[in-house]
């Protein structure tokens, strides 16, 4: 599969050069230093991560640290489009409610005077945390800096120094200095700290590699850790360990004959993540793909919707690794500047490798599922072609879902198009929605509806006999999501690797109020649409069980909570 004609022109418009510095952020002048005087919350989210007003973006240095999950963040303090960026910092105990700190970063000297951006935090021994990130110098040239807690007995670790002897590492005449940013956390192998800076070598995305023995003095190694032709700039890059056995979470360090390694790149021109699991060569420094994905632009995603600027962490009081990500919005600036606010968090994920050991698997985090209150079961329903089923007493517009559907043969399952073969996902949902009557399939959700059908976003499995064997499409489907013109609606898409021998299927739906995250068999392909409904907003919302195919499905299981708004950002105002 190819990404879509319509996403590589979108994403190539969105690669500029600003000041010197290449960057994907479109800068509206008008509204970045505009603070807002009103929030709008008609399309503000319960449980996602959000401050309470301003643009956000990266997730930024997640760890935890002495009984708290900390989480920075790129935002705006003055408006609600890019621009002004600090890294602003909230605190946890349970990954769910969050209270807000004073900035961590701003600019305030000379190595980072034109912008802090994005970074990781790497514990160092002793339980010394210290972050890494992009600083923008008076030139504009990008190169990579550090700071330390002030206090490491405060576990909030409120106050963070800059020290002077920055930056640690400035970019070579080889390395292109506008876009050159986002160093991963370190890992220590064979005596040495390795670091990761994302970059472009004319259209070559890059992952240059740096070494230390003692955490300060940089030396760039002679290869790059991983690089691949025609992928443009590697934003945000992510490397790290999974275990070959269980879902446990392993120290960013480990490695050894029971893991595999996962390397994840996000796309300036895409804008989307895109990942590998392969082996790290440690004596040679390099990572090699295995050859069981494509690795570039047709290649795996975390998430196949609005996803972006990933980053994971080893969270060691549940021997997990958890993933955050960037969801961003899908209207247009001059909407946000409106509204007061631009961007959310996606849920926190926990992220293994799949027993296929070609992919891995995603889940919300366990603590999510305490803001589950009044819980909704449906019997066991028979959905005929064109038949559906409403989803009574449920808070429609801030719900978790879970469903499982079964059907009694694979005979009716479409062909797969051959000319299917040169498009991506996406594009065959494009060509067959929720709408289109098929086989087996669609079936699936209709979220955020309205009453009479004239807003909503379908959720759907779709199955085809492609050959000797059967692909099966998850899409989450946004152009009936609104009324509203001019809005960004795609019909995000993913295939699903499953084994069909069980004639099953299970989807879990995350919906708050203008985000769905679908996760689809138990986590293997995610989708996280942005839609912005205008009939279909709070007490208006409807949801619906569904079927549009000639084989009768069967809802085997069906459970639905109505989800309560936890803590989010508590003392920002004095932050």
């Amino acid at each position: 599969m190819a990404v879509s004609k319509f996403l590589a022109v979108f994403g190539l418009l969105l690669v500029f050069c600003n000041n010197g510095v290449e960057g994907s952020h479109k800068i509206y002048a008008q509204y970045q230093n505009v603070k807002a005087v009103k929030v709008n919350p008609v399309h503000r989210t319960g449980y996602h991560f959000q401050p309470p007003m301003n643009w956000i973006n990266d997730p930024n240095g997640p760890m935890y640290y002495k009984g708290l999950y900390h989480l920075f963040y790129q935002y705006n303090p003055n408006g609600a489009t890019w621009g002004n960026i600090v890294w602003a910092h909230s605190v946890s105990k349970d990954l769910v409610n969050w209270q807000a700190l004073k900035h961590a970063l701003y600019p305030s000297k000379w190595f980072d005077i034109n912008g802090c951006w994005s970074g990781s935090v790497t514990i160092l021994p002793g339980n010394k945390p210290v972050i890494l990130y992009t600083g923008i110098d008076p030139n504009d040239r990008e190169i990579q800096n550090y700071a330390v807690p002030k206090n490491l007995s405060d576990p909030y670790l409120r106050d963070w120094i800059k020290p002077d002897d920055n930056p640690m590492v400035d970019p070579d005449s080889n390395v292109n200095a506008s876009a050159f940013r986002d160093p991963t956390t370190a890992w220590w192998v064979d005596g040495h700290w390795k670091i990761v800076v994302g970059s472009r070598r004319h259209h070559r995305g890059m992952a240059y590699l740096y070494r230390s023995r003692d955490f300060k003095t940089w030396i760039k190694a002679k290869h790059p850790l991983h690089s691949v032709p025609r992928t443009g700039n590697w934003e945000c890059p992510d490397f790290f360990p999974v275990s070959l056995s269980g879902q446990n979470g392993l120290d960013t360090s480990v490695v050894g004959q029971n893991v595999k390694h996962v390397f994840k790149v996000s796309l300036d021109i895409t804008r989307y993540d895109y990942y590998t699991v392969g082996t790290y060569d440690r004596t040679r420094d390099k990572y090699i793909p295995d050859n069981t994905s494509v690795d570039g632009w047709a290649g795996l995603r975390f998430d196949y919707g609005n996803f972006y600027a990933s980053k994971s962490f080893f969270d060691p009081s549940k021997s997990r690794r958890v993933l955050w990500g960037w969801v961003n919005e899908s209207d247009t600036a001059a909407d946000d500047n409106s509204k007061g606010w631009a961007g959310i968090q996606g849920v926190p994920r926990k992220i293994w490798l799949d027993s296929s050991k070609r992919q891995v698997v995603q889940w919300p985090v366990e603590e999510l599922e305490t803001l589950r209150r009044k819980k909704i079961e449906l019997g066991i329903q028979k959905l005929k072609k064109g038949e559906k089923v409403e989803v009574k007493r449920i808070t429609a517009t801030q719900a978790d879902v879970e469903v499982t559907f079964s059907f009694p043969s694979l005979e009716k399952a479409e062909p797969f198009d051959h000319k299917w073969a040169n498009i991506d996902a996406q594009g065959v949902c494009a060509e067959k929605g929720s709408t289109d009557q098929g086989g087996l399939g669609p079936f699936g959700l209709l979220t955020l509806a309205s009453k009479e059908l004239e807003e909503f976003t379908p959720v759907f499995f779709r199955v085809f006999k492609a050959g000797n064997r059967h692909k099966v499409l998850l899409c989450s489907d946004a152009r009936s999501s609104s009324l509203r013109e001019g809005l960004y609606k795609p019909s995000f898409a993913g295939f699903v690797d499953v084994d069909l021998s069980t004639k099953r299927l299970s989807l879990r739906s995350l919906i708050d109020h203008s985000v769905v995250s679908s996760f689809g068999e138990g986590g293997k392909t995610v989708i996280t649409s942005r839609v912005y409904p205008t009939l279909a907003v709070f007490h208006k919302a409807h949801l619906f069980v569904f079927n549009n195919g000639s084989e009768t499905i069967t809802v085997e299981k069906f459970n639905a909570w109505s989800m309560k708004n936890p803590i989010m950002n508590r003392g920002f105002e004095t932050a």
